[in-house]
């Protein structure tokens, strides 16, 4: 037996009219399910991985209330790791840690936090402050040490007063100066070996930006509290090395 129907385009009732009836009769729609294809369903699970706050869980324990902090800054290849393993030689009981090693230490780990932080880097970009002051808060504790060089760390002001209110002031700044050609060079080199994913020259240059607009004002933010030392890395790394002393025999 043959009826007509409209069909609605949205989820209303659809009313039917059989042919032997002169009364219409009102069906109910079952409920109508919204289907989301599975590139929609990968955008959306990314999306929520990327608005996802990047936590790293704490250690326990504190640091000794005596703790020296120096803050070890300058451009990328300006020899502030080269520096920094000669003051770990001459200083007994210093601890070096670099943000950066930290940071790709993470990475290598494969958590979420790392993988987050390798396309930061590899954009050229700054990691969240919070990761990497974690990072180092958990590594200076677990070293059990009290004297540290935190190199390459504060690269931009705010991360310099985060630091300091969630840990502690630093004591001194050692600020390598070099030139960016200079930089560009060494790093090139470095790269031929180094394996680092951003050991190359589009990363460099980003990397450069990033220092001349976020971290050269962290010299200036320490100059002007008489902390900061500027020491030129342009020569042989000894002859850098003897100004580094002139200032560390006083502190250390």
């Amino acid at each position: 037996m043959g009826c007509t129907a409209s069909i609605p385009e949205t989820q209303e009732d659809v009313t039917v009219v059989p042919l032997s009836q002169k009364q219409p009769v009102t069906v109910k729609n079952p409920p109508l399910e919204v289907q989301t294809k599975p590139e929609e369903s990968r955008i959306i699970a990314d999306k929520k991985v990327d608005d996802a706050p990047l936590l790293v869980p704490e250690v326990p324990g504190s640091l000794p209330s005596d703790s020296v902090i120096l803050f070890v800054l300058g451009g990328p290849g300006s020899g502030k790791g080269t520096q920094c393993d000669r003051i770990k030689a001459k200083y007994s009981g210093v601890v070096h840690l670099s943000a950066g090693d930290l940071l790709r230490a993470e990475v290598d780990s494969g958590s979420v936090v790392g993988t987050k932080c390798a396309e930061l880097m590899k954009e050229g970009k700054l990691v969240p402050m919070h990761v990497t002051i974690t990072l180092l808060k958990n590594a200076m504790i677990q070293s059990g040490g009290r004297i540290f060089l935190i190199d390459g760390f504060p690269r931009a002001l705010d991360q310099g007063a985060e630091f300091e209110k969630s840990i502690m002031p630093c004591h001194s700044v050692l600020f390598f100066d070099c030139p960016e050609e200079e930089m560009e060079k060494r790093l090139l080199k470095r790269g031929e070996t180094s394996g680092r994913a951003d050991d190359n020259a589009e990363t460099i240059r980003k990397r450069f930006k990033t220092f001349l607009t976020q971290s050269l004002p962290v010299k200036d933010h320490y100059l002007s509290q008489g902390k900061c030392h500027v020491i030129s890395s342009v020569p042989a790394p000894d002859e850098v090395f003897v100004e580094v002393q002139k200032v560390l025999d006083d502190v250390l």
